[in-house]
């Protein structure tokens, strides 16, 4: 089961480093506007790439509408994390700040 955060929630969590973000989008995606401080991770190299977040982390993954997150976090739970959240509706109603 997928558990979805608000924007604001996630916000929060990012600024005081409770959470690793995971952005599973595409690189020209995250090139063009990202939330801070997220770890870039294409959700086709997600698999590939598990040793890169640490099990015991609560992580929040990122996509642009939130379906492509929702997968990335079905892969995670099959993979053994537990805490791992989707966001609600992905960047499209992301409400923080950006990078670029």
């Amino acid at each position: 089961m997928v558990h979805h955060l608000p924007s604001s929630r996630v916000e929060a969590m990012a600024r005081n480093g409770q959470a690793v973000l995971v952005d599973v989008r595409e690189y020209h995606e995250y090139k063009a506007g990202h939330i801070p401080r997220s770890r870039h991770i294409p959700l086709s190299q997600l698999v590939h790439r598990l040793r890169e977040v640490r099990k015991d982390a609560t992580i929040v993954v990122v996509c642009q509408s939130g379906n492509r997150s929702a997968h990335a976090c079905e892969l995670l739970q099959q993979a053994g994390y537990r805490k791992v959240y989707n966001l609600e509706g992905g960047m499209a109603r992301w409400t923080g700040p950006l990078d670029q």
